[in-house]
């Protein structure tokens, strides 16, 4: 006897694997697994017993893979317009960094998610920066994503030379780890906020947690990082990295943005992933990653959203959009990126830049049953010329319908299932306000002055 599942059909499945594309296709699931793929009718004929969603208008691709981001910028966005990355860091990140606790990862963690969701992401790759305090503050970060029913591969952002002890910032990665290993849906991986921004005892234990989780480091984000680790070591800081043997383990580098042919080179030997943050590059004035140079020689490049302060919208239709736009403008190119291309970016390549390929990121049998079901009612989808299209330049958030994580709908009819977005808002009003004050955002933020 089969386990009754669910069918959810779609008049077109992307399933960024072969073939690409299903018209008037379903996608069954069983558990936490996709069962089977393939025309609506032989499913149905198959499994007449199977509750049903979606229809014969709707558009069905896999969750998308959020790169890159920072769950701890998640209640201060909107500010410091006017910064490039280094007078940011300095006037936003550095001062909030030691006041962070961990109520506010966790309702960070919730108000970011919660648009994660509502925009297709059903896997985020975060990096938490902040400095060690009395309680462990990551572990907010994985209760907020299962309660939120949100996947993370999750990182503690460490960083010595605002003045943190190398002890105390080990006791962070552990309890992040611990808690990780307690998780239903997230998994731990070692941060490295920056490579000048550790020191050589601090790199030295990094490189050696890495090679048992994985690493998430910001890489070549922008000319002066670039310029600074040469300048004191003889090498780029990808070539540092790869010397110093943390490219040994998997590793996904947020940006890339300054990257040589050897720095690419290096980068395709090593399989490291680059995390693609089109909005927060443009924002902040940091220039445009290579995507089209790196693809050509393997390496797998997936898309970011970046942080809630440094993009400000947690919306990964606008940097899938984006990510196709920046570089067709960069390039004065209109064939630089197409709309199949960064789909695929933000499913299975970005699934692969993680290395997680193998259980999620396209919709195949036996992978993981994480989906994105985009509303063929909607204005913006009403006439499907092209599907791949319609989702990348058409769809917004008002067209994600449903989104399934591990076979359970944590959006259901465009609302989040699992918590309430108006209690978690409130919530986070008093913690803005706390953490403005407290880091002295006053120049930048009206809540610091009330």
């Amino acid at each position: 006897m089969t386990d009754r599942g669910i069918l959810v059909r779609g008049g077109y499945v992307l399933t960024s694997s072969t073939p690409e594309m299903i018209e008037d296709g379903a996608v069954r699931i069983v558990g936490e697994l996709i069962d089977a793929v393939g025309p609506w009718t032989d499913l149905r004929t198959r499994y007449p017993n199977d509750e049903v969603h979606g229809d014969r208008h709707s558009i069905i691709t896999p969750g998308f893979v959020n790169t890159h981001g920072h769950f701890s910028e998640a209640l201060f966005t909107g500010i410091a317009e006017d910064f490039t990355l280094w007078e940011w860091i300095e006037a936003v990140i550095n001062p909030t960094a030691p006041h962070h606790d961990y109520e506010m990862a966790y309702v960070g963690t919730l108000l970011a998610g919660i648009q994660m969701l509502q925009t297709g992401i059903t896997v985020a790759s975060d990096m938490f920066v902040c400095d060690p305090a009395d309680r462990p503050v990551t572990p907010g970060i994985v209760r907020a994503l299962d309660e939120l029913g949100l996947r993370g591969v999750v990182t503690f952002g460490a960083a010595d030379r605002r003045g943190a002890a190398v002890p105390a910032i080990l006791e962070e990665h552990a309890a992040l780890r611990e808690a990780c290993e307690a998780s239903r849906l997230s998994r731990f991986r070692v941060g490295i906020a920056l490579l000048g921004a550790q020191s050589e005892e601090l790199f030295e234990h990094s490189v050696r947690l890495a090679a048992d989780h994985g690493s998430h480091i910001h890489l070549h984000e922008i000319r002066e990082e670039v310029t600074a680790v040469r300048a004191e070591t003889g090498r780029t800081p990808i070539e540092q990295c790869a010397h110093l043997g943390l490219f040994d383990g998997p590793t996904i580098a947020a940006h890339c943005v300054w990257v040589d042919e050897k720095d690419q080179e290096v980068l395709a030997e090593h399989r490291v992933g680059v995390a693609h943050n089109p909005v927060s590059n443009m924002i902040l004035a940091s220039g445009v990653c290579p995507v089209p140079a790196l693809r050509r020689i393997g390496v797998a490049v997936g898309i970011g959203v970046d942080g809630p302060a440094s993009n400000d919208r947690q919306d990964m239709l606008e940097a899938i959009k984006l990510a196709v736009l920046l570089q067709r403008v960069d390039r004065l190119q209109a064939t630089a990126l197409s709309a199949r291309d960064a789909l695929a970016m933000a499913t299975i390549e970005g699934a692969r830049s993680l290395r997680l390929d193998a259980e999620l990121g396209s919709i195949e049998a036996g992978k993981q049953a994480d989906l994105v079901v985009f509303d063929g009612a909607s204005p913006a989808l009403a006439n499907i010329h092209d599907p791949f299209q319609a989702v990348v330049y058409c769809a917004g958030p008002r067209e994600v319908s449903d989104v399934w994580v591990a076979g359970s709908r944590s959006v259901a009819n465009g609302k989040v299932t699992n918590v309430d977005p108006v209690d978690v808002v409130e919530r986070s009003r008093p913690l803005a306000r706390k953490l403005a004050r407290l880091a002295g955002l006053g120049p930048h933020s009206l809540l610091a002055r009330s």
